[in-house]
């Protein structure tokens, strides 16, 4: 055995025992869209008096005050990320209800405390300030009297600690007691006794205690404190006709302290974890038969070596996992999906090297099946390169420029190729140089699959089919293509998800089928006459409305709940105006930048004539699948984007590998024709594009009819993507690029 064949089966021993190492002692950390639980961004709003430069200082000590909060909201393995300069990712596992969360989080919990001057006329008017005096403010009590009240005395950072308390004895209620620390204590004395030197009911004689520019508390001194003695000992009471949950946050926000800067909640999720559990068995599910199919198919047809292919792709599942495992990866749905997909990709590697070894076999260029093997290999190695590069560049993309679950995808998609790299040419390359090492197989070579043509090569030779006749004919089947997916958009219109436009979506499922007209009329009744109430499969309904708050939401499920029988919600999404526009750009510069991208890389390793044609066909088949999502009345939203990213590192696989047999045929023979040269080599790679389409075809059938509703698009948009991809490289950038070359 030749010294490089022992040294690749010794490594890829060595990677498949890590990989299995890591997958049974490292667990991967699922997205709350897997387990649930809620999600919340929050964006801070530096205010007009925080220097520049202190605005990242600010927004790291509001993550400081929101862990404190976070911790005292008692959820179970909570996490809180800084994400950019100015945005922080709260996640909650398991909180179903974030109407709490959000409220505590948001709050900027500013308490103070203010000797009260006397009444006002209006609460609404603040007096200027006198040179000789500090500024007074005017708020109005419990009661809603409004009060003039002296500049604080005391701060939130003058408090130790506080607790909420339920008065049994007295009958009193729930209170929250304040215990204040250091300079606070005296603070606290000089305060009351001032307000102690007024007499019984003078309003001067109380003290109010402000929270967030409102006064929840403005208790008179007792008449024993003496004047000028004031309440020693540090301690007080807040009171104001609390029940125990407002108590609890109360004290909840006096002991993480005040957020240096506001915060406002610019997204919001929460997924039920049925929900996730669903999706994980449906991917499952899928995996498992689209990996079952597809091994099946390649086994059919590549025999032996698909048998040998059928084991490297179940490696090439483990180390995925692993992977993901090891980088401390969080799996999304789109990402599961996307795993699911590479399995499809994966077998495209080993599909372009089989292919490869039949035609060095069949042209007689290499007497035996093993030195077939080992040129199908080298020769396919740049086609794997490039077409593996392009969708590494998409992945990468979809990392930088997307956010939420759709980066999760991008992480698992590029997590793929690079496993499925590792799988087609390190293990399915060991375990074919022994197989093809066997006295066996020497014998017997057409069990190896490689010593016959296939049935889509043999019908080619017999035919020859000169596909490229009539190269003009293809691009006005193309453009005729377009026209219908622009006639779509401009008839049917764009259906942007909550993602991109703002808003508020939630997902209920029900025990019955619901109307959705009974839902949609019940919540204009109850002031919601815009919500958009669609419902998919028999028991699923979702309700899209405008901006909204929580109350609002919790209004729209009572509403639901109301109508129909056992309504569970599953889904809850909120995306802030703000954060939708910036979504809308970024998906936009994503798809920009993806084409420029792919121009630049090919444009290198091909002619710009072969890079400007295959940008031309993914141009081609981001409008088509565009439109049909458009006449269909599908939403396009982050998972829709996600899809459309993955077709064009797909479609352009495609282009890849027919341009590199060109480049190859072309320095061959440089008197050929070059429409002559382009057939040639769209008929010799076209049993691999076959082939490969196959496989993807089994992978994305079964996410689209087992998947669930919650994945059924995206699979559908693959489905699509892939159908028009392989078209659009043999039909679309092959055919202009022999019109280019015409005119060049």
């Amino acid at each position: 055995m030749p010294r490089s064949t022992r040294i690749r089966g010794l490594i890829a021993l060595a990677v498949v025992a890590l990989s299995l190492y890591v997958t049974l002692t490292v667990p991967v950390r699922l997205g709350l869209d897997l387990r649930g639980g809620t999600q919340i961004v929050l964006e801070t709003r530096p205010t007009a008096e925080t220097d520049t430069d202190a605005e990242g200082e600010a927004t790291d000590r509001t993550v400081e005050v929101l862990r404190g909060r976070i911790d005292a909201l008692g959820v179970a393995e909570p996490t809180i990320t800084r994400s950019g300069s100015d945005r922080i990712v709260v996640e909650l596992p398991g909180l179903q209800d974030p109407r709490e969360a959000a409220d505590v989080l948001g709050r900027t919990a500013q308490l103070t405390f203010h000797q009260v001057l006397g009444t006002a006329a209006k609460a609404e008017e603040t007096p200027e300030p006198l040179p000789e005096r500090p500024r007074e403010l005017v708020l109005a009590d419990e009661s809603g009297r409004p009060l003039r009240l002296q500049a604080a005395s005391l701060t939130g950072g003058d408090v130790e600690k506080a607790a909420a308390r339920l008065d049994q004895q007295g009958g009193a209620g729930w209170h929250v007691t304040v215990d204040f620390k250091g300079s606070g204590k005296d603070g606290w004395a000089r305060l009351t006794g001032e307000a102690a030197c007024h007499a019984a009911g003078d309003p001067a004689r109380r003290v109010a205690i402000v929270l967030d520019d409102k006064i929840i508390s403005s208790p008179q001194v007792d008449p024993s404190v003496a004047c000028r003695s004031g309440i020693s000992g540090g301690s007080t009471q807040i009171t104001g006709n609390f029940d125990d949950s407002e108590a609890r946050e109360l004290a909840l926000l006096v002991n993480g302290g005040a957020l240096p800067v506001p915060v406002e909640t610019v997204e919001q999720r929460t997924v039920g974890p049925t929900l996730g559990a669903e999706a994980i068995t449906a991917s499952a599910l899928a995996a498992v038969i689209g990996t079952a199919l597809t091994s099946l198919f390649i086994i059919a047809a590549y025999r032996i070596m698909g048998a040998l292919a059928a084991v490297a792709l179940a490696c090439y599942g483990l180390i995925s996992y692993a992977a993901l495992a090891a980088l401390g990866a969080t799996l999304t749905l789109p990402g599961l999906a996307g795993f699911v997909l590479a399995i499809g990709m994966a077998v495209d590697a080993n599909v372009l090297v089989f292919e490869r070894a039949r035609e060095e076999h069949a042209a007689r260029l290499r007497p035996t099946v093993r030195s077939s093997m080992t040129a199908g290999f080298r020769r396919a190695l740049s086609a794997i390169a490039d077409s593996n590069i392009t969708t590494l560049i998409a992945a990468g993309l979809l990392f930088f420029l997307a956010s939420g679950p759709v980066r999760g995808f991008g992480v698992t998609l590029g997590i793929g190729v690079l496993a499925s790299m590792v799988s087609a040419l390190v293990i399915t390359r060991a375990l074919a140089d022994h197989a093809v090492a066997r006295p066996g197989l020497r014998r017997r070579p057409h069990l190896t699959g490689i010593a016959h043509t296939g049935t889509v090569r043999d019908r080619l030779g017999r035919t020859n089919p000169n596909l490229m006749r009539h190269p003009r004919r293809w691009l006005a089947a193309s453009a005729c293509a377009l026209v219908v997916a622009a006639s779509g958009i401009a008839v049917r219109g764009l259906d942007f998800g909550v993602e991109f436009t703002g808003g508020r979506l939630i997902e209920y499922t029900t025990a019955a089928p619901i109307d959705a007209d009974r839902v949609r009329t019940a919540l204009a009744d109850a002031g919601f006459p815009r919500a958009v109430v669609q419902t998919s499969g028999e028991n699923q309904l979702t309700v899209r409305t405008h901006q909204l708050s929580n109350a609002g939401a919790a209004t729209v499920t009572e509403t639901v709940s109301n109508l129909a029988r056992d309504a569970d919600k599953i889904r809850d999404e909120a995306i802030g105006p703000s954060l939708g526009k910036e979504l809308r750009q970024g998906a936009l510069i994503a798809l920009l930048v993806a084409l420029g991208a792919q121009l630049i890389y090919l444009a290198a390793r091909f002619r710009w004539l072969l890079g400007t044609s295959a940008v031309a066909a993914l141009a081609h088949d981001v409008m088509i699948l565009v439109g049909v999502f458009a006449w269909l009345g599908k939403p396009i939203d982050g998972s829709f984007l996600a899809a459309l990213l993955t077709v064009i590192g797909y479609s352009v696989n495609d282009s890849v590998v027919v341009f590199d047999r060109i480049r190859e045929l072309a320095r061959a023979d440089r008197e050929k024709p070059f429409s002559a040269v382009a057939n040639r080599a769209l008929l010799q790679t076209l049993p691999r594009t076959v082939n490969t389409g196959m496989g993807a075809a089994f992978i994305l059938t079964a996410l689209a009819l087992l998947g669930g509703d919650s994945l059924t698009d995206f699979a559908l948009a693959l489905l699509i993507g892939l159908a028009v991809g392989t078209y659009s490289s043999m039909f679309t950038a092959t055919p202009l690029a022999i019109e280019l070359h015409r005119r060049t």
